[in-house]
C-alpha cells in the first residue's frame, strides 16, 4: 500500500515536471508616443523622445509599473500633420497602446485630436497652443504651459516696469496663430496698446522688412512669438538694425538651442519659461527643485547636454502616466479617469492639478521670466 502511495506521489511529480513550461512573464504596458524627431521641430522632439525613452528606461530598471514593463512606442512625425495621423492610427490600431504622449507641435496636435477622440485613447499633447485643451477634450491633457499665460507674465512684467505701446511680429503656424490671439486678446486687460501687429513665415530667413516698419512706430518693446530658428533670425535682424527697444520671445525658444543659433544677438532677450533652464538658481523652498535637478543630472549622463524645458514636457506625460497606470490600470478608461483625478503633481513644467474642467492643469506661476546674460539663462526680477 505504502509503495503503491510512494509510485502515485513519485509519477505526479513526474509528471508536473514534464509539463511545467517557463512562467509566463506579465504583458508590457504598451505606451504611444508622438514626436517631431527630426525636420524643423527637432529641437522640441529629439528632447521629448529622448527623455520619454530614458524615463522608461528608468521604471523598468525599477521593476516596471506594477511589476509589469513599459513597452515605449515612438513614431516620428516630422512635423507634418498628416504624418501624425497616421501614425496615430497606427498605434491605436495595430500596436494597441494603452495611451499616447506628443505629439510635439500644436499643429501636430489638433490634427490628431479627433482619432484619440473617436477611439477613446487618452493623449497627453506636449504641445502649448491653448485650443488643445480648451475646450476640455474627453481624452485630451496637456503638459506644455498654455501660451496663455506666457502672454499674461509677459505683460505683467511690461505693465510694472511702464512698457505699454508693443510691436508683436509672429510666426504665421498654428503656435504663432494662438500666441498672437491671445497677445491681442488681453492686451486691453493689462493696458498694453499694440500698434504694429507683424507676422513671417515658418521658412522666411530675413525679417528685416518687418523690424524696419516696427522700428518707426515708436514701440516700447517687441514681442515675438515663434520657435526656432524664425527667432534666432529676429533676434540677429534686430541687432543689425540697431534696435536698442526691449525684444521678448515665447517660450516657445526656451532652450540653449536659442541661443547657439542667434549667438551674440541673444543677449538681453527675455522669455517665459518653465523652471528647468534655471533650476541650480530656484531657493531649496521651491517644490520643483529637486525633481528638476535629477532630470537635469539624467539627461546629461545620458545624452551629453542639459534636460530642457521641451524634454521636460515628456518627463511630466511619462510620470503621469506612470502615476495613473499604478493606481488605476492600464485600460485607457482608467487612465483617463486617474489622469483627470491628479492633484498637486510635481513635474517638470510645474505642480499639474487636472480637473473635470481643466486638461492643461497649470497656473501662470508654471513660469518664470528669465533672460540672456553672457551666453547664459538668467532669472529676472
Amino acid at each position: 500500500m505504502k509503495k503503491s502511495i510512494f509510485l502515485c506521489l513519485f509519477m505526479l511529480a513526474v509528471m508536473m515536471v514534464l509539463t511545467a513550461g517557463p512562467a509566463v512573464a506579465a504583458p508590457p504596458v504598451k505606451i504611444g508616443a508622438l514626436f517631431s524627431v527630426t525636420g524643423p521641430a527637432s529641437f522640441l522632439g529629439e528632447p521629448e523622445r529622448n527623455t520619454a525613452q530614458m524615463v522608461a528606461d528608468d521604471i523598468n530598471r525599477s521593476g516596471g509599473i506594477n511589476g509589469r514593463k513599459v513597452q515605449l512606442i515612438v513614431y516620428d512625425t516630422q512635423g507634418d500633420a498628416t504624418k501624425a495621423v497616421q501614425a496615430a492610427n497606427r498605434l491605436i490600431k495595430d500596436d494597441k497602446v494603452s495611451a499616447i504622449i506628443g505629439p510635439s507641435i500644436t499643429g501636430d496636435t489638433m490634427a490628431v485630436i479627433p482619432v484619440v477622440e473617436k477611439a477613446g485613447i487618452p493623449l497627453i499633447s506636449c504641445a502649448a497652443g491653448i485650443k488643445i485643451t480648451e475646450p476640455v477634450k474627453k481624452w485630451v491633457f496637456k503638459t506644455a504651459q498654455n501660451d496663455s499665460l506666457a502672454v499674461s507674465r509677459i505683460y505683467e512684467y511690461m505693465q510694472k516696469n511702464r512698457i505699454n505701446k508693443v510691436a508683436l511680429l509672429t510666426v504665421s503656424d498654428s503656435f504663432g496663430s494662438s500666441g498672437r490671439e491671445q497677445l491681442v486678446m488681453q492686451a486691453k486687460a493689462f493696458g498694453m496698446q499694440i500698434i504694429s501687429n507683424e507676422t513671417y513665415g515658418p521658412k522666411d530667413t530675413d525679417m528685416t522688412a518687418q523690424l524696419t516698419k516696427i522700428r518707426g512706430t515708436g514701440a516700447q518693446a517687441i514681442i515675438c512669438w515663434g520657435t526656432n530658428p524664425g527667432p534666432a533670425v529676429v533676434a540677429r535682424n534686430t541687432r543689425q538694425l540697431g534696435l536698442k527697444i526691449p525684444l521678448f520671445m515665447s517660450h516657445g525658444v526656451s532652450s540653449r538651442k536659442f541661443i547657439e543659433l542667434a549667438g551674440n544677438a541673444a543677449e538681453g532677450i527675455s522669455l517665459p519659461s518653465g523652471r528647468v533652464l534655471v533650476a541650480n538658481l530656484l531657493p531649496s523652498s521651491d517644490r520643483q527643485k529637486k525633481n528638476l535637478l535629477k532630470y537635469k543630472r539624467d539627461y546629461m549622463k545620458r545624452f551629453g547636454t542639459e534636460g530642457d524645458h521641451f524634454g521636460g514636457h515628456a518627463w511630466d506625460a511619462m510620470m503621469l502616466l506612470k502615476t495613473a497606470i499604478e493606481k488605476g490600470g492600464d485600460s485607457p478608461a482608467a487612465i483617463r479617469s486617474q489622469l483627470e483625478g491628479t492633484r498637486n503633481f510635481s513635474g517638470i513644467g510645474g505642480i499639474f492639478s487636472f480637473s473635470p474642467q481643466d486638461h492643461a492643469g497649470l497656473t501662470k506661476d508654471a513660469f518664470v521670466l528669465v533672460q540672456v546674460k553672457k551666453k547664459n539663462w538668467v532669472l529676472m526680477k
